[in-house]
């Protein structure tokens, strides 16, 4: 999937996080990116995302937790890259062809805050009916509970939708702005 096909299907100017509703209205349509770690589908709402873009040259940031792989240009802003299957818990995976950076926007203590996510490929932006939209199941997932906002339905089968807010947390949001700051400190030397 394009960048240009994700910047059709995202409205202009609605870049911030939406906020987490108790439940989907049965009829409200919600549009997902969905992508691939390993063999398993997850979905991030797209009004979340800023771009997708090839997975590139990432330059290492010593003494981070292990799940962030380091830092990128992007147009001359430095912005942190996490492996999310790292963050996941699970074993790190080789780069192939289709390993993206996905940019999404997060909120943090001190605002947004832009950061790249590396999944194993993109899918495609998916609309799911707010029906077909479930609460996370109370065990069972082969990552944290929290991390989950809800199940979609897709032809039968769940997609994982995620809560980048809690993937991403405060306190490891302010690990994250501090890597960014020290890799912009160190690059303007």
């Amino acid at each position: 999937m394009s960048s240009n096909a994700l910047q059709q299907a995202t409205p202009r100017g609605q870049n911030s996080v939406a906020t987490r509703s108790s439940e989907p209205e049965p009829d409200e349509q919600h549009q997902y990116l969905t992508f691939l770690l390993g063999d398993e589908m997850f979905a991030i709402g797209i009004l979340s995302i800023r771009e997708i873009i090839e997975y590139g040259f990432v330059t290492d940031v010593p003494m981070t937790p292990p799940f962030i792989r380091g830092v990128i240009n992007l147009r001359g802003a430095v912005v942190p890259v996490l492996d999310l299957a790292a963050r996941f818990g699970r074993q790190a995976r080789e780069n192939s062809k289709r390993t993206c950076i996905v940019i999404v926007d997060i909120e943090g203590a001190n605002g947004s805050q832009q950061m790249g996510v590396v999944v194993d490929a993109v899918n495609e932006v998916l609309e799911i009916a707010g029906c077909d939209i479930e609460p996370p199941p109370e065990f069972g997932a082969r990552i944290r509970n929290d991390f989950i906002k809800n199940m979609g339905k897709i032809d039968g089968k769940f997609v994982i939708i995620l809560d980048l807010n809690r993937v991403l947390s405060v306190e490891e949001v302010g690990v994250i702005a501090n890597v960014a700051n020290s890799a912009a400190a160190v690059s303007s030397v």
